[in-house]
């Protein structure tokens, strides 16, 4: 008995710090935000997060040309009469309508 006793009173030390080490370094690969395994997954996110963002600026983009068309000393005459056809629902003589889906885009 008294033999486990000393072994244990010169064991515990280590067994602790191998148990703290063991699990700081499970958190580190699994841990929820600083794992290694979820900055990966954070890294996916924030990919996916710059492809829409990507888009969306393109968007942005082609309406800023668009307004930019109709603002200024310059106006452009397409823009012009693209909008003022689409407002006031009108065409041409020589022009041909092609309906299209209530829910559908032109552009």
């Amino acid at each position: 008995m008294r033999a486990i006793k000393r072994m244990f009173g010169i064991l515990w030390l280590p067994l602790v710090f191998t148990g703290l080490i063991w699990h700081f370094s499970w958190y580190a690969v699994h841990g929820p935000r600083v794992g290694s395994l979820a900055r990966e997954a954070k890294a996916t996110e924030i990919a996916a997060a710059r492809l829409v963002l990507a888009r969306v600026e393109a968007e942005r983009d082609t309406m800023e040309r668009k307004v930019a068309g109709l603002r200024g000393d310059r106006i452009d005459r397409d823009v012009l009469d693209e909008r003022a056809r689409a407002l006031l629902n009108m065409v041409g003589k020589d022009e041909l309508v092609v309906p299209y889906g209530s829910n559908s885009r032109l552009y």
